[in-house]
């Protein structure tokens, strides 16, 4: 992809988010400076990347690097929760991530672009969610450049259990249509998620999250399990890989699927409806929810085929990939089981 060149100024850049958050249609021309000031992210991205995976490469030979362009939903959804926040000051528009084998790793990665590089030079903003998690549970080292040019990259650093986190969390927020990575929705996820990742902490040895920080490695094993059972989390997670899986191979586009979990046989069932036929797959959506009404155990959602194409986009190399979400919580268990109060 050829550089892109800014058009627009900066003034015109943030008056262009304020219209988009505004307007309750989308505005063509706000929309076009907004690509154009996100695509001017592309070439220092694509720059940084090299950068780190000739760096990374030495440190962890199992890294898993990827980049995104964030996405216009995700943008707007961020100004509107920080409405202090100019567009043209947002610093995670192009967004780089590592994730490592180890804590140590994620650490001597830190150490190595604490100082910025030739090219790109570190500023404000960056943050250790490592050792002051957020209270959702995030927990990841977040480093901010600046090239030349005057645009930011944010460097995201992470190890394996951390990242297998916050995946599992894109997942269930995908199927719940909630952003619980912004700590947004029902409050059992919330507090599920946050639970969990304060239990890994207490297994990657470090500082717990904030509301949990209280409790003994027993309390928190103890609660962590008992709360999974009662949402049967590692159940729901595993049915909608597989339907997700099933929805990504389709040839379709623009399609609506509705899927209905049977905790109890354990079983997946998919029925798919064309954009006309939404009043039918509302219908049969409605019936399902009385059933769960009545008792059976059952978990029904209506997602569409874009949903599932912006997650996979958010997380390409580890797409609705739960297994290793699924491993930590059962080693936590185990450890449970050898554990007195």
């Amino acid at each position: 992809m050829s550089k892109k060149e800014l058009k627009f100024s900066k003034s015109a850049v943030n008056r262009a988010g304020n219209i988009l958050l505004e307007l309750p249609l989308p505005n063509k021309e706000a929309k076009d400076i907004l690509d154009n000031w996100r695509a001017c992210h592309v070439s220092p991205l694509k720059s940084f990347q090299r950068s780190l995976r000739r760096n990374v490469s030495k440190i962890d030979g199992n890294v898993l690097v990827s980049q995104r362009l964030k996405r216009m939903p995700s943008i707007l959804s961020k100004l509107e929760r920080n409405p202090k926040m100019q567009l043209a000051r947002m610093q995670d528009i192009g967004g780089i991530r590592a994730v490592v084998g180890s804590l140590p790793k994620v650490r001597t990665l830190e150490a190595y672009y604490a100082k910025g590089t030739k090219v790109f030079k570190v500023v404000n903003g960056g943050k250790d969610y490592i050792n002051y998690p957020k209270q959702s549970g995030y927990r990841s080292i977040h480093i901010i450049f600046k090239c030349k040019n005057g645009f930011s990259i944010e460097l995201q650093i992470r190890t394996q259990i951390q990242h297998a986190w916050a995946t599992a969390v894109e997942t269930m927020g995908t199927f719940l249509d909630q952003s619980l990575k912004s700590s947004e929705g029902p409050g059992k996820w919330l507090e599920f998620f946050a639970l969990a990742s304060s239990a890994f902490a207490v297994l990657e040895s470090t500082p717990r999250v904030p509301g949990y920080d209280h409790l003994t490695d027993y309390e928190t094993f103890h609660k962590l399990i008992e709360t999974e059972k009662k949402l049967s989390v590692l159940d729901k997670l595993s049915g909608f890989r597989l339907a997700a899986n099933h929805i990504k191979n389709s040839k379709q586009a623009d399609i609506y699927h509705l899927i209905t979990l049977d905790l109890d046989e354990r079983l997946v069932n998919i029925q798919s409806y064309s954009p006309k036929d939404i009043a039918e797959a509302n219908a049969e959506y409605s019936i399902k929810e009385n059933l769960v009404s009545e008792g059976k155990n059952l978990q029904v959602v209506l997602v569409t085929s874009e949903s599932i194409t912006a997650l996979k986009k958010a997380y390409p190399s580890y797409f609705l990939d739960s297994e290793h979400f699924a491993k930590q919580i059962i080693l936590v268990q185990r450890k449970l089981a050898k554990m007195r109060p």
